[in-house]
């Protein structure tokens, strides 16, 4: 038993390693660029420097697929556990949002700036906080079940079909929800009364957020004491923000992305919109696929056709009446 505590530990602290070395060459390389940079006026730069500095947004990407797509499959590879893209979820926005206020060319409003870079980290504590917490503070102790699931439909193809399911969508889902980062750090105006309802958007996604997987952390908790003194499970959270929506913690992830867009928006780029809308589809297809996955589980099926009958699926409302 010490033996496989030990063993544990180990393993912890070596994931937590590698999470943490692993996006160092982005941020080296780019490093490395802003110096070049404050070091030499733009025309006298290397041709290579010159390039970065005059395409911000083809580069953010290129560096993702580097350091994300390639490198990350490559770790997982070697583990033989996809992991650490799900934690990264909850870091890479804080890093673009940094990376396009950080470039030479970005032109901003003070105050904007400032105040999206200050809510993405707001976000981002929050998930991470979440992640860590679903996770019993371990780093790596699994892999997101969907990508469990995908593992044995591809079977001994699943090596390769993983770079595109896990990391090149995630550049797209990404790369297309930060986009307002780049527009915010890209156009001048005024702070407006906009600005004001895309911050309390954010603010209230992240709100929402938090208090749904709060209230399902601890639902989940007190079904794992219950069984573990072999009493009978609970078979649905049907309380706090979940008597009013199924999903709430999507509801409040969505309203986050969806209030970043509206800072876009307000900057005349109305088609930022486009991240967040794929974004939400994504979740209305995960929406799917968690409530098949529920009514697969025998103790709660029955229990949860009857919430779903009453309950709204992402926006909080009021319970509709049973049926006769």
């Amino acid at each position: 038993m010490a033996s496989l505590s030990s063993k544990a530990h180990v393993n912890n602290l070596w994931n937590a390693l590698v999470a943490l070395l692993a996006p160092l060459p982005s941020i080296f390389f780019y490093l490395s660029f802003l110096c070049r940079y404050s070091a030499a006026e733009a025309d006298s730069l290397s041709p290579l420097w010159a390039w970065c500095y005059h395409h911000p947004l083809l580069l953010a990407n290129i560096l993702f697929f580097l350091n994300v797509n390639l490198l990350f499959w490559v770790v997982g590879l070697l583990q033989s556990t996809h992991w650490m893209i799900d934690l990264y979820w909850t870091v890479l926005p804080v890093l673009l949002v940094h990376y396009f206020a950080a470039h030479p060319l970005a032109e901003s409003n003070s105050w904007r700036s400032r105040l999206v870079i200050v809510l993405t980290w707001v976000w981002s504590l929050r998930l991470t906080h979440s992640y860590f917490r679903r996770e019993k503070w371990q780093w790596g102790a699994r892999e997101d079940w969907r990508f469990n699931d995908l593992r044995k439909q591809y079977g001994k193809h699943w090596w390769w079909v993983s770079f595109f399911a896990v990391y090149v969508s995630q550049q797209v889902f990404l790369m297309g929800i930060c986009f307002p980062f780049y527009v915010v750090h890209s156009k001048y105006s005024q702070f407006n009364m906009w600005d004001v309802v895309a911050t309390l958007a954010c603010l209230t996604g992240v709100t929402v957020a938090y208090f749904a997987d709060s209230q399902l952390h601890n639902f989940v908790s007190r079904n794992l004491r219950l069984k573990i003194l072999g009493q009978e499970l609970v078979p649905n959270l049907d309380e706090g923000l979940w008597h009013y929506s199924r999903h709430p913690n999507y509801f409040g992830e969505q309203l986050w992305w969806w209030g970043l867009a509206i800072f876009a928006w307000n900057l005349d780029c109305g088609w930022s919109f486009i991240g967040a809308f794929i974004n939400s589809l994504c979740l209305a297809y995960v929406t799917v696929l968690v409530e098949e996955r529920m009514l697969k589980q025998e103790y709660r099926a029955e229990a949860y056709k009857k919430y779903q009958k009453t309950t709204s699926v992402w926006i909080p409302w009021f319970k509709k009446q049973k049926e006769a």
